[in-house]
């Protein structure tokens, strides 16, 4: 049997062929020369779950879906047909006696419904197994695996306590380690690396001779903090605790860059009432996000952070991969849930990036966020978040706000309403806010 050694496509295509030819794991083994167990994790691991229906009926997974005669739940079966709820599909989200029903079939071998006789008839959630997004799946997490850093998060803070105060006080990284051998454990260019990507309070400003050299040519790598980060934050997980809690409101989190390598925005956006927050970032950093929804913690207080952000989706970006220090506060109570798309899936969290536009067209793509003040930013935000929506009945994003968390919480986030005639959706708002700006300023000095 072929040990230590990757599968190909090749294989991958034998046993998508074979699962629909209802081989078993053992069968699929022998005709590969592999154990049967190393089959079974791969089609666990790699098979992709899908909503569908059956033919002349649409995805039902309700367990009362066969003898249901309720009617006119939601807008698709309400109207002059009154078609019953069971037919519709979409009702299952309306109906307060919705309980969702699994296929025991899944649960055992062969775990996907490839060659499952009933798979035309079924109108359950259904799982395949396709050998092209299964070899998708394993080059990206292959990739992924070897990028950052093998360092956890309780020895980034241990050497954090140690290095930051003395960098602060005019040590270099080399005294640092001479003299403190045994509680750094690392060596000079592993801590270097460390500060530049933002894993320590401390920063290369902290160290006047790294700031004057020039920096080296090279592509930049993307720090992930937490390899593993993704373990129980799948998009799949997702989906399943969102069934669990359907109550619970769901808010995107994205980043908006300017120019390459320099400031950006972490935007917020809460999906019920689409009002959207950004943030100015100096980098692209995991430790900058964190701060943020620290400093939002604090502000807003632990009643009022947990109802607002119950639970999070974000995507893979290495700004996202650090979800302890999102999800937990620093005495280790549970705050939030955060969760990622599945790879190359921004439609995922499409009313987050649908919103980017409505920033873009202030801040057109590539111009640089540092030269806007944080006050310039939120005032970009409150003329986008006054801004009428179809989909709120031409209500503004901030008025559903105001009316689903009141008026409190929107002062604590320093928005305002701005009068529908004076909202101003180009890059002439921040230029005259520029303008002003500069006329106090040279007010003061007169």
């Amino acid at each position: 049997m072929a040990k230590h050694k990757h599968m190909d496509l090749k294989e991958r295509y034998v046993i998508e062929h074979s699962l629909d030819d209802s081989l078993s794991f053992k069968a699929i083994g022998l005709d590969l020369g592999r154990d049967c167990t190393t089959i079974s994790k791969e089609v666990k691991g790699h098979r992709v779950f899908e909503k569908k229906g059956a033919y002349g009926r649409p995805f039902n997974n309700c367990i009362n879906r066969f003898g249901c005669k309720k009617t006119d739940l939601c807008p698709n079966c309400s109207g002059i047909k009154r078609n019953k709820c069971s037919f519709c599909g979409k009702c299952c989200s309306y109906c307060n006696e919705y309980k969702m029903e699994v296929c025991p079939r899944l649960a055992k071998p062969p775990y996907v419904c490839n060659g499952c006789p009933d798979r035309n008839k079924c109108t359950l959630e259904k799982a395949f197994y396709y050998a092209v997004s299964a070899q998708y799946e394993y080059e990206h997490l292959l990739s992924e695996s070897r990028t950052g850093y093998n360092i956890t998060e309780e020895a980034i803070a241990n050497m954090d306590a140690v290095v930051s105060p003395l960098l602060k006080s005019g040590q270099s990284i080399h005294h640092i380690i001479a003299t403190h051998q045994d509680e750094v454990m690392c060596c000079e260019k592993s801590l270097y690396n460390y500060v530049n990507d933002g894993l320590f309070k401390a920063r290369n400003i902290d160290m006047p001779r790294k700031v004057r050299l020039r920096p080296r040519k090279g592509k930049k790598s993307e720090l992930k903090v937490d390899k593993k980060c993704r373990v129980g934050r799948t998009y799949q997980d997702y989906l399943a605790y969102c069934a669990e809690n359907p109550d619970l409101p769901v808010t995107e989190i994205d980043t908006v860059e300017g120019e390459r390598s320099g400031a950006c925005l972490l935007t917020i956006y809460f999906v019920s009432a689409k009002l959207q927050l950004a943030f100015k970032r100096e980098a692209n950093t995991a430790r900058s996000v964190s701060e943020i929804f620290n400093c939002l913690y604090q502000i807003l207080g632990a009643d009022a952070f947990c109802r607002l952000f119950p639970i999070i989706l974000a995507d893979n970006g290495s700004e996202f991969s650090d979800p302890e220090a999102i999800e937990f506060d620093g005495n280790g109570n549970r705050r939030t849930r955060l969760f990622y798309c599945d790879t190359s899936a921004p439609y995922q969290k499409g009313a987050c990036e649908n919103n980017h536009e409505m920033i873009r067209r202030i801040i057109p793509k590539g111009k640089d966020f540092g030269q806007f003040s944080d006050e310039q930013i939120r005032l970009m935000m409150s003329h986008i978040n006054s801004y009428g929506r179809n989909a709120l009945g031409e209500k503004s994003p901030l008025e559903m706000f105001s009316f689903l968390y009141g008026e409190d919480i929107l002062t604590k986030l320093n928005l305002k309403c701005i009068p529908r005639d004076e909202i101003i959706i180009t890059p002439a708002l921040l230029k005259s806010s520029t303008q002003i700006a500069s006329v106090a300023e040279s007010t003061d000095l007169v």
